[in-house]
C-alpha cells in the first residue's frame, strides 16, 4: 500500500482497493460529495454506487462514528474516516462491493486507510498551492490589461496586493520559451531581477512571459541598437556581436536590456525582445515595440534584439489628427448599452483593441466566446460605419485608438476649429509624410519585390492566399517573403501584434503625397 502511495498517490490506491472488491472506492465528504473515485468492475454503473456511499456517508456524519456500512440486496457500502481529528465532516473512504464480500476487504480497508490518508493531505496541499498559483497569475494578467487599456490607478490598486510594486518608468520584454519551460523561466527571471520585475505568463501565447522591468539598471556593455527604419536608434534596433566596440557618447542598455541579455544566455533556446523606456500609461506601446524586437530576435545568434527609438504615429499626427480620432470614436465612445447585461462603450473599446492587436486570439486575452467576440466588432463596426474586415478600416480605428490613448496629445490648434473629414487629410500632414518616409526608409533596402510584396498583401487584407495567387507564386513562397521582410524590417508581420497597420498607413502617406 505504501509504495502505491508513493508511485500512483490516492488514484492507485483506491483502483486497487476497487479491484479487490471488483466494485467501487471513492473518497467522499462528509455531507455526500463524491472527491474522487475509481471503478474496479465495469459492469458496476458509476453513479448508482456514489449514491449508495453518499448516503452512507451522511449517515456516518449523522452518528459521529468511527465506521459504517450499509447493506442492500444486492451490495453492501464499508466506510472509514481518513481523519479522526477533523471532526465529522473530514473525508471519507468508502467500498461498494457486490455480495457476498470477498475476503479479508475490510482488513485491506483498515491497512489502505493511512497512506491513503497522507496522500490525500498530500494531494490536497498541492491542489491548493495550483489553486493560489492560478489566483496570482489571473490577478497579474489582470493588472496587465488594465495597464494596456490606460485604466492605470485601479492597475494600481490591485497590484497592491501582490508584489513588486508597479514600476516607473518601465522596459517591457517579452520572452518567447521552449515548451514546457515559462515557469522554470519566469522563477529566473525573478532571481536575476531581485524580485524587482513584475512578471506575467502571457495569456494569449502559452510560450510567452512579459516583464514590465523598472528602466534603470545595471549597464550592459556588451551590446549596442543599430540602425532602424527611423535611422541611428530607429525601431528594433539589432545585437551587434559580443566585443563590439560602442561609439563614444552612445548610452549602454539598462534595466530590461540586461534581464533580457541574461536570460537569453542563461535558457537555452529562449527568444528574448525589448522595448524602449517608457512611462508605465505606455505598456501597450511597450508591448507592441517588444514584440516587433522579438520577432527580429529570432534571426540572430544572441536571440536577444532591442526596439529602439522610433516615432509613434499617433504622436505625429498633430492636434488636427487628435480632433479626427475623437470625431471618428464618438459614436462608440457615447454607446449605451439597451440592456444592463449589454457591453458598454469600455467594453466595447477594450474589446476591439484587443481585436486589433491579438486578432482571434483576443478570445483568449478577454476570457470571452468567439461568438461574443464576434457579435461585439459587428456592433462596433455598425457603430463607427466602417467595415472591419478591411485593414484600411481597421488601421483608421487601430490609429483613432492610440490617439485616444495618448492623453498628452493638444487637442486644439491655431486656425484649427474642426475636425479633419477624413484619415487622408490627417496623413496629409508634414509631421506624418516624414513618418512614413522613416517607415519605408528599409522597404526600399529590402530588394525589389519587397514593396510590391508588402503593398499585394495589405491590398489583399493581409490574407496569404490571395496575396500568393495575385503575386502568382505559392502560399509557402509568400510566407518566406513575409518572413525574411520581419527581419529586414525590424518588425513582426506575420503574428500579432503585427506592424501591418503602421504599414497600411505609411503606404497611403506616401501615395497622397506623389498625388
Amino acid at each position: 500500500m505504501y509504495r502505491l502511495a508513493r508511485t500512483g498517490g490516492s488514484p492507485e490506491l483506491l483502483r486497487r482497493l476497487a479491484q479487490r472488491a471488483e466494485g467501487w472506492a471513492g473518497i467522499l465528504d462528509g455531507d455526500g460529495t463524491v472527491l474522487q473515485a475509481v471503478a474496479g468492475n465495469a459492469r458496476w454503473p458509476g453513479h448508482e454506487a456514489a449514491g449508495l456511499a453518499a448516503r452512507a456517508a451522511r449517515e456516518l456524519t449523522a452518528r459521529a462514528a468511527g465506521s459504517y456500512s450499509l447493506d442492500t440486496d444486492a451490495c453492501a457500502a464499508l466506510l472509514l474516516p481518513l481523519d479522526r481529528t477533523a471532526g465529522n465532516h473530514g473525508p471519507v473512504l468508502a467500498l461498494v462491493a457486490p455480495k457476498p464480500l470477498p475476503g479479508g476487504l475490510s482488513t485491506l480497508m483498515a491497512d489502505a486507510v493511512m497512506p491513503l490518508a497522507l496522500s490525500w493531505a498530500s494531494e490536497s496541499v498541492e491542489r491548493k498551492r495550483r489553486r493560489v498559483d492560478l489566483a496570482e497569475s489571473r490577478g497579474r494578467e489582470a493588472v496587465l490589461h488594465l495597464l494596456m487599456t490606460g485604466q492605470l490607478s485601479i492597475a494600481h490598486q490591485v497590484a497592491g496586493a501582490l508584489r513588486p510594486k508597479l514600476p516607473d518608468p518601465v522596459r517591457v520584454c517579452v520572452v518567447e520559451c521552449s515548451g514546457g519551460q515559462r515557469d522554470e523561466v519566469a522563477r529566473i527571471c525573478t532571481d536575476l531581477s531581485g524580485g524587482r520585475t513584475w512578471i506575467v505568463r502571457c495569456p494569449v501565447y502559452a510560450r510567452h512571459l512579459i516583464l514590465i522591468v523598472p528602466a534603470e539598471g545595471e549597464p550592459e556593455p556588451e551590446t549596442e541598437r543599430t540602425e532602424g527604419p527611423g535611422g541611428p536608434g530607429g525601431p528594433e534596433g539589432r545585437e551587434e556581436p559580443e566585443g563590439a566596440d560602442v561609439p563614444e557618447g552612445t548610452e549602454e542598455p539598462e534595466g530590461g536590456c540586461t534581464l533580457g541579455l541574461a536570460v537569453a544566455g542563461l535558457v537555452e533556446d529562449c527568444v528574448v525582445g525589448v522595448s524602449e523606456e517608457v512611462r508605465l500609461p505606455d505598456t501597450a506601446t511597450a508591448y507592441r515595440q517588444a514584440f516587433h524586437a522579438l520577432a527580429v530576435a529570432r534571426g540572430l545568434p544572441g536571440r536577444h534584439a532591442v526596439f529602439g527609438a522610433a516615432p509613434e504615429p499617433a504622436l505625429v499626427v498633430g492636434a488636427a489628427g487628435a480632433r479626427w480620432a475623437d470625431a471618428l470614436l464618438a459614436p462608440l465612445l457615447s454607446h449605451l448599452p439597451r440592456r444592463s447585461q449589454d457591453p458598454g462603450s469600455q467594453e466595447l473599446s477594450a474589446t476591439v483593441a484587443s481585436w486589433l492587436a491579438f486578432s482571434s486570439h483576443a478570445t483568449q486575452h478577454l476570457k470571452i466566446h468567439r461568438n461574443t467576440l464576434a457579435a461585439r466588432l459587428k456592433l462596433v463596426g455598425e457603430l463607427l460605419g466602417l467595415d472591419l474586415n478591411r485593414v484600411s478600416d481597421q488601421a483608421a480605428v487601430d490609429l483613432a485608438l492610440r490617439i485616444r490613448a495618448t492623453p498628452a496629445l493638444r487637442r486644439t490648434g491655431p486656425g484649427d476649429a474642426a475636425a479633419p473629414r477624413d484619415l487622408d487629410t490627417v496623413l496629409r500632414a508634414p509631421g506624418v509624410q516624414d513618418w512614413a518616409v522613416q517607415q519605408l526608409r528599409l522597404v526600399d533596402l529590402a530588394g525589389p519585390t519587397a514593396e510590391e510584396t508588402l503593398r499585394t498583401w495589405l491590398r489583399c487584407e493581409a490574407q496569404l492566399g490571395p496575396a500568393a495567387a495575385e503575386l502568382g507564386i505559392s502560399v509557402p513562397g509568400t510566407r518566406k517573403r513575409l518572413t525574411r521582410l520581419e527581419a529586414q524590417l525590424c518588425r513582426s508581420l506575420l503574428q500579432t501584434p503585427s506592424a501591418r497597420y503602421d504599414l497600411w498607413l505609411a503606404f497611403r502617406a506616401m501615395d497622397l503625397a506623389a498625388a
